[in-house]
């Protein structure tokens, strides 16, 4: 089995209005931004973890939610930045191997 791994270092010049440059796009009603580092979930684990950032009262750039609902390519997402001003997108589908990347 393989996992992800996701590097940052706090540094403390750096932030939402530091020089972390963000650009944003319109995807399913939503502005997403660019860049941003994603990690592909199981949905128990998602859910999981979405929930537990819920309690942790985590400041979301977009909230979890399941987005392309009922067409190609639905998948569990949000969207939140890390403590230097990255942002991170955590997903899941229900069939990964069936549904990453699908769009019809």
């Amino acid at each position: 089995m393989f996992g992800h791994q996701y590097v940052c270092h706090l540094n403390p010049g750096l932030g939402k209005d530091g020089k972390v440059y963000m650009l944003h796009n319109s995807v399913d009603n939503n502005t997403v931004p660019v860049p941003h580092a994603g990690v592909v979930m199981g949905m128990k684990d998602w859910m999981t973890f979405s929930s537990f950032l819920k309690d942790m009262e985590i400041d979301f750039i977009i909230e979890p939610h399941i987005r392309f609902e009922g067409q190609a390519g639905e998948q569990a997402t949000m969207f939140f930045y890390d403590p230097t001003g990255n942002a991170l997108e955590f997903k899941a589908f229900n069939d990964i191997e069936d549904e990453l990347f699908k769009t019809e």
